[in-house]
């Protein structure tokens, strides 16, 4: 293939190998991101939402996740009547605290452009470690705003309107 000239490949073998790669660039991605994935497993298209979002994240964040020890993914175990358990790093001093995000059952059965949102929101939180982005102050403001700026926007009729 070494120095092959596109037009003898032909557009079919092009696809073809553009196709593979994607596929490959997905699972090293997918492997990347297990451990944060592994509470979902038994909690489908969950699972498959947060990879979404992970994989569509920029470079620089996936990296901060990455890298970061403090940085967790898991399911909120809430059950009636008894509350919910999540263990998670304890806040330090700036920027030392916890970087958990917990997501609930739920985000399996809602609308799939409003779970994108919601978990990109909440990994927008974790990333600024909620605080500001930019002129925006208002750490709820400034994880929409990022959570947008990533490409997924608060729906415009969010489930939550007219209950």
């Amino acid at each position: 293939m070494r120095g092959a000239n596109p037009v003898r490949l032909g557009l079919g073998r092009l696809v073809s190998l553009a196709t593979s790669l994607r596929s490959q660039h997905a699972a090293i991605l997918s492997n990347m991101f297990s451990l944060y994935l592994q509470a979902f497993e038994h909690y489908q298209p969950l699972g498959k939402r947060v990879l979404h979002v992970l994989t569509t994240l920029p470079a620089e964040v996936q990296q901060d996740f990455l890298s970061d020890t403090r940085f967790t993914v898991s399911l909120d175990n809430f059950v009636p009547g008894e509350g919910s358990t999540v263990f998670m790093a304890v806040p330090g001093g700036t920027g030392v605290g916890s970087r958990s995000v917990v997501l609930r059952p739920r985000l399996s059965e809602c609308d799939e452009a409003f779970a994108h949102y919601v978990i990109a929101h909440e990994f927008a939180h974790a990333y600024l470690r909620n605080g500001p982005w930019g002129d925006i102050s208002d750490v709820e403001n400034a994880a929409d705003a990022l959570a947008a700026a990533w490409g997924f926007a608060q729906p415009a009729n969010p489930p939550w309107v007219g209950r």
